[in-house]
């Protein structure tokens, strides 16, 4: 299984929430994981905002940005370049799409032209009703 993982999947791994242990079963199970460099840029800056908040101990951030090199570093990372920032600008069968929603969309739609059996994890209900209706399988089938 090749998978596309979206922000909210990977943080919800991250910092263990309960759905968590079903993204982490999901992505041990695929032969590869490919994420946008906005991924790791969400999760960088949510990390920083639950520490400036007061929610994170600075130790406790360090190893979350730890534990998220380490999980991450085998994934595909690819840049937002220009054939994204235009797909994503355009519209989606299931609108209103936020921005950084369709930059996720329009990098999993990008890969699955060379990778049709892409699937798509996220937690996002937007996220997962615009993928379905794009016609990608979203996992996890039902998020806790």
């Amino acid at each position: 299984m090749i998978l596309y993982a979206e922000t909210s999947a990977v943080l919800s791994w991250l910092v263990g929430e309960r759905a968590g242990s079903a993204v982490r079963a999901i992505l041990a199970r695929a032969s590869a994981v490919v994420a946008s460099e906005l991924t790791g840029l969400e999760c960088q800056r949510a990390i920083s905002r639950w520490t400036a908040l007061g929610g994170l101990r600075e130790a406790d951030a360090a190893a979350l940005r730890s534990r998220l090199a380490s999980g991450t570093a085998r994934w595909t990372r690819l840049a937002m370049g220009g054939d994204v920032v235009e797909r994503a600008g355009l519209p989606y069968p299931e609108e209103p799409v936020r921005a950084l929603d369709a930059i996720h969309l329009a990098t999993a739609l990008l890969v699955r032209r060379v990778q049709p059996d892409l699937q798509l994890l996220s937690l996002d209900d937007r996220v997962r009703r615009s993928a379905r209706a794009l016609g990608f399988e979203v996992l996890p089938a039902a998020p806790a």
